[in-house]
């Protein structure tokens, strides 16, 4: 009989450890329904929160690149097309985790098409741990910053520290 209640005990136990696991993973998740707005090319800002697409780098708001020999703002171009990704809807973005400036890591879905891979097939982004084929295809086509010459944007933030 005491093995019995032992093993009853034992198995409440981990149910309560399964629970609470569940529960924390949850606390650490958001999901934001509704309009954003595009601060550059690869963040949005929705309900007061500071949003990052994740698995994209998109150049910075102030960033040029070079096409046919002449500047153009391809980082004012790529917060464009964010802004054509995500107007007139809402979007679905589901957050796992945040970034080290706090920012949420998001997948944002417009319509039912993820945001981040129409960027990245455009050419108004790069994969950056994700979506590797979108970029093929872009840069294939020569879409985007890959009809231009352009520094990559991790690069451009450390020639050009805040």
């Amino acid at each position: 009989m005491k093995r019995g209640a032992g093993m009853a005990t034992m198995l409440l136990l981990f149910a309560g450890l399964a629970a609470a696991a569940a529960w924390l993973a949850r606390w650490n998740e958001a999901v934001f329904d509704g309009p954003a707005t595009a601060i550059d090319g690869d963040s949005l800002r929705m309900f007061g929160e500071e949003l990052r697409l994740a698995g994209v780098d998109a150049p910075e708001l102030d960033q040029t690149c070079q096409r046919e020999g002449r500047p153009w703002r391809c980082g004012q171009a790529a917060r464009a097309a964010l802004e054509r990704e995500t107007r007139g809807g809402n979007l679905r973005c589901t957050a796992t985790r945040r970034d080290r400036y706090g920012r949420w890591l998001v997948t944002c879905r417009a319509g039912g098409a993820d945001v981040a891979a129409a960027l990245v097939r455009q050419g108004a982004a790069l994969a950056y741990g994700a979506y590797e084929r979108e970029e093929a295809e872009a840069r294939d086509a020569r879409r985007g910053l890959w009809a231009s010459s352009f520094e990559r944007p991790d690069s451009w933030r450390r020639a050009h520290p805040r």
